[in-house]
């Protein structure tokens, strides 16, 4: 089972493709590309054209736990959102990231980056800078100031990359996004919405040991749940969703 489901409202496994130059755009390309896919998951049936240069094709959301895959003008992506096992989103990832490379004659060549990525929502009906402030800034220098009397934080989303070998080729990115505004804060007036976590894994290509996506998603994602198990989990996310579950 999806042990990661269990840490926060709504967890997702998620993969792009960024491109050096523009992805296919004509009609009968993007068509035939969409419909390969249905035809192996034939659940994705929710097709919409989000935009002139965007694409996107979906199961239905109701159930909660659904695949989706999108093509923009320099993107090729793809996810699954509350996979049952973290093994089913690898297959529906994979399968998609094997069909581009036919369908769309998408190749190393023309390949930037291949981004790997975990993210984990917490609904949240309150200041979102200051429960992630208060959750993440203890026993920092940054602690005292999140208790200055009467002062509110208005905005704490914090970033870190990291570098995972001496070329910089292989990436990681942690970014928490937070969706309160000033005025929210100015009224106390909060709607419920999600504190996201972001955890990416970045491979470079051109200088990769990888032949395929493939390879290179089997990697990224070894690498991503080693970083996220051991260190994402027990510093952000476990102190997060407790500073969360306090307020509520």
């Amino acid at each position: 089972m999806n042990s990661y489901a269990s840490l926060c409202d709504d967890f997702g496994v998620s993969t792009y493709v960024h491109g050096k130059l523009e992805m296919p755009s004509a009609r009968e390309t993007v068509l035939h590309f969409f419909e390969a896919l249905q035809k192996v998951s034939p659940k994705m049936t929710e097709f919409e054209k989000r935009s002139d240069t965007e694409y996107m094709l979906e199961e239905e959301r109701d159930s909660g736990s659904y695949r989706w895959a999108s093509l923009d003008h320099r993107r090729l992506s793809t996810g699954f959102v509350n996979p049952p096992a973290l093994e089913d989103a690898d297959a529906h990832n994979e399968r998609v990231l094997e069909m581009a490379a036919g369908h769309l004659d998408l190749g190393p060549l023309q390949t930037e980056s291949v981004d790997v990525l975990y993210y984990f929502d917490f609904l949240y009906q309150g200041n979102h800078d200051e429960v992630v402030a208060e959750a993440l800034t203890v026993g920092t220098p940054l602690e005292s100031l999140v208790q200055v009397p009467a002062a509110r934080v208005l905005h704490y989303q914090p970033t870190m990359m990291l570098a995972l070998d001496e070329g910089c080729q292989l990436q990681a990115r942690l970014s928490i996004e937070t969706r309160t505004n000033a005025y929210q804060v100015r009224t106390n007036s909060f709607p419920e919405s999600p504190v996201t976590v972001y955890f990416t894994v970045r491979q470079f290509w051109g200088k990769q040991p990888f032949k395929t996506f493939a390879e290179s998603y089997h990697n990224q994602r070894r690498v991503l749940d080693e970083l996220v198990s051991t260190y994402v989990v027990p510093q952000i996310i476990n102190p997060l969703a407790k500073a969360i579950s306090a307020k509520q």
